[in-house]
């Protein structure tokens, strides 16, 4: 598991190109795009390889304000080929097939969002990658539509195929702009109200040869983005470990020792360094279930009885108190607020 400081996360700075570019061919000016963030002073010839994640996110509030085009996400996901990943981008087109493709990606998709986590899943019918958190709650359905757009956009450029489809699931109601998704995706293939963001597609695809593969090249690429990598890579808290753990292993919720295992330390030691943090595991434990608990309370129309049990309670009325407990406010409460 990478161990990222949150303070230095960063995005490559091809996507704020792009961003910038949007909206400049839109006629704002370039002074209006750039407002609050440090380039406002340099301009954008002061850019690098990236920028912090501080400064892309105003540039989206920039964007998002002056275009006030609702499907900002979608329009921009559109753009990101495979030349705007930089050099993961290429290094995907050496592979040999689309799974050896993924595999990489899984490996290295850091390098396009540190704060971003993902999980892979191989069915017998298909490929399912989910998001199991997102970098920023407050921009959910812009970051939902960057994803998916871009990965079909990539996944046609890989597989030179522009009639490729995807199955996306999005994990809140239909925004006004629908019709937007349903053009981008196919009528079919797009699906609100999910329990999580997923993006589906044929495992068949999986055996697809790529036609730039170069076996040589591949392995100099990989070596490039694992230097790059372990650049980006920080010393995380043990409380921010811990969050991520737990979130990738929703549905699961272990306690501290099987927590303290999958870290490579032992509960003493664990603990320690939670009261180092001054923290302690079980809040941690019952913010993520509470976090867990109010996405499906907000965003289906589960049953109480199936969110208490995906939660890890076998009786509603215990869950309800718990809820309570965590957030303040009852279950019923979050779903008529929507």
């Amino acid at each position: 598991m990478a161990k990222w400081d949150m303070s230095r996360a960063s995005t490559p700075a091809q996507y704020a190109l792009i961003l910038v570019d949007l909206v400049r061919r839109q006629g704002h000016p370039l002074s209006a795009i750039l407002s609050g963030t440090s380039l406002a002073a340099s301009g954008m010839q002061s850019v690098g390889a990236r920028v912090s994640q501080s400064d892309f996110m105003q540039l989206v509030v920039n964007a998002q304000a002056l275009t006030r085009d609702p499907a900002l996400g979608l329009h921009l996901g559109e753009r990101l080929n495979l030349s705007a990943h930089a050099v993961l981008g290429q290094a995907f087109m050496t592979c040999q097939d689309l799974h050896e493709a993924l595999d990489l990606f899984m490996k290295y998709y850091h390098l396009l969002s540190p704060e971003l986590e993902l999980s892979l899943e191989l069915t017998d019918e298909d490929y399912r990658l989910t998001t199991v958190a997102a970098p920023d709650p407050a921009m959910e359905v812009f970051g939902a539509e960057l994803m998916a757009a871009a990965m079909l956009n990539t996944l046609r450029g890989l597989l030179s195929r522009s009639d490729f489809i995807l199955r996306v699931d999005f994990p809140y109601p239909e925004p006004a702009h629908g019709e937007t998704y349903r053009a981008l995706f196919g009528s079919n293939s797009v699906h609100f109200n999910c329990s999580h963001q997923r993006i589906c597609f044929d495992r068949r695809l999986g055996d697809t040869p790529l036609p730039s593969s170069n076996p040589a090249l591949r392995e100099l690429y990989e070596e490039e983005c694992a230097r790059l990598l372990t650049d980006l890579e920080g010393t995380d808290s043990v409380v921010a470990q811990i969050l991520s753990l737990l979130r990738k292993l929703e549905g699961q919720y272990p306690q501290m020792p099987q927590v303290a295992r999958m870290l490579n330390t032992s509960p003493r030691t664990l603990r320690r360094r939670l009261d180092a943090e001054g923290a302690s595991f079980q809040p941690l434990l019952d913010s993520v279930r509470a976090e867990h608990a109010t996405r499906y309370l907000k965003n289906t129309r589960l049953p109480l009885a199936s969110i208490a049990y995906m939660i890890g309670f076998s009786d509603p009325s215990n869950f309800r108190r718990a809820y309570r407990k965590w957030t303040g406010v009852t279950p019923a409460e979050v779903r008529q607020r929507g």
